[in-house]
């Protein structure tokens, strides 16, 4: 008997049909298996930005030095230029950014520059004169040279630092680590500054 001749039997149908439902029954677990694993997986976002020159990636909880780099130049860059009409804004707009261990402690320092920039009428600009990162500290520091100008007075121009750490929770970044003080970065003992990937710092992208 051939297998057309047996399965046009009644017991070939039969025998057809539970090997469709085990079939079926077999799909819809993979299926299932596949669903949640989609689920649980962390994603990994891959953008080609159009400044940058190579790809950057934003995972649940990481992302790639470029993206890091370019929140750091934005954040330095939102803090060294401020104005008596733009500093409360400024206040509000890195609240959302700050690690819960720094809201309190940045906010307060935050709250009396406000008030002295208001009262004083000082307005300070921040030229970005480089960018360099220390892996082993996960530290960005943005370097450049911040003017102060007040009503009446002489402008008065130094070298400043931004030392930051920019980590990820959720794919949002999250200020771990911030510190601004005068002169060139202070790494420690036996640390070497990595240069960021492109080197003319106005060339690069914020977020």
């Amino acid at each position: 008997m051939t297998l057309a001749d047996f399965l046009a039997t009644w017991r070939g149908l039969t025998l057809e049909n539970r090997l469709h439902r085990l079939a079926v029954l077999g799909l819809i677990g993979t299926n299932l298996v596949t669903a949640v694993a989609l689920l649980r997986a962390d994603h990994t976002v891959v953008l080609v930005p159009p400044v940058l020159e190579g790809q950057a990636s934003v995972a649940r909880e990481r992302a790639s030095q470029d993206v890091k780099e370019a929140w750091a130049l934005f954040i330095a860059e939102l803090l060294g230029n401020v104005g008596p009409t733009s500093a409360e804004f400024i206040q509000q707009a890195v609240d959302p950014l700050l690690a819960p261990a720094l809201r309190r402690p940045v906010l307060e320092v935050m709250a009396a520059q406000v008030r002295e920039i208001q009262r004083e009428r000082v307005s300070m600009s921040f030229n970005v004169r480089a960018i360099a990162y220390d892996p082993p500290t996960d530290k960005m520091f943005v370097t450049g040279v911040q003017t102060s100008s007040g009503p009446g007075g002489k402008p008065v121009t130094r070298t400043r630092t931004y030392e930051l750490i920019v980590g990820f929770a959720h794919y949002r970044p999250v200020i771990r680590h911030l510190d601004v003080y005068p002169g060139e970065p202070r790494v420690g003992e036996g640390s070497r500054l990595a240069p960021a990937a492109d080197a003319d710092p106005s060339q690069r992208s914020s977020p």
